[in-house]
């Protein structure tokens, strides 16, 4: 019996993401945190468990779910995740290197800090997570990847290639956008008066309303005076 018989798909503003639509009589095959590491993992459900640490090296997850994780620490290395569902996790200290993630959804995962660096994603939607002070370092989107009411405080985008990704309905407090490839990055939905990194974001999509929280962000980088003129 197939996991899934057709993508599913999301679609917000004409950005559209392919995400698994697993069937209700699937069968998935349960499995412990030790078998998570340098193989084939497919069909498979990983759920209930809180561990001190977990961690997944060089392997190939398709085709299935991970729910209901709690780790003190989590180390992701070189995995290439394909059509997997992320639901209701916690994974602190999430440091994930390198790999590919694709056809895959984030749901209600709380990963404060967490640092994604090097890792190739496409086709990938994060709703209602926990982002706040996560660090995307040379992240690339080679596909559309969506942010949806996510919490997004003081994270950190750097050197990404974030040219089809969306973000909608996200607090990005604080959130600063570093050097990188922003062309077509959609932003509209989202207060973004208090951004950093405004200079760099060339190219985006901004509806007319957010113009003016694009000054303010502008204007606070290059720390411009604001002032009545009656005063001088």
């Amino acid at each position: 019996l197939p996991i899934y018989r057709l993508m599913a798909r999301l679609t917000i503003r004409g950005t559209s993401v392919n995400l698994p639509a697993f069937l209700e009589e699937a069968t998935f095959t349960p499995v412990t945190p030790g078998a998570l590491t340098g193989k084939l993992v497919s069909s498979f459900d990983f759920s209930d468990a809180e561990l001190r640490a977990l961690t997944m090296r060089d392997i190939r997850l398709t085709d299935g779910r991970i729910h209901s994780i709690r780790a003190e620490a989590a180390d992701i290395t070189e995995a290439d995740v394909n059509c997997v569902e992320f639901s209701n996790c916690e994974l602190s200290s999430l440091s994930w290197t390198g790999g590919v993630i694709s056809r895959t959804r984030f749901n209600a995962c709380k990963l404060l800090g967490a640092k994604f660096a090097n890792v190739t994603m496409k086709h990938v939607v994060f709703v209602d997570c926990k982002l706040d002070y996560a660090t995307l370092s040379r992240v690339r989107a080679l596909g559309p990847v969506m942010f949806v009411r996510c919490h997004l405080r003081e994270a950190e985008f750097t050197g990404c290639d974030m040219t089809r990704a969306l973000l909608d309905e996200c607090d990005l407090t604080l959130t600063s956008f570093g050097k990188g490839r922003y062309a077509g990055c959609d932003l509209r939905g989202n207060d973004v008066s208090t951004i950093l990194g405004a200079s760099n974001l060339r190219h985006v999509i901004a509806t007319s309303g957010q113009l003016i929280g694009l000054a303010q962000a502008l204007a606070t980088e290059l720390e411009i005076r604001i002032t009545d003129e009656r005063e001088f």
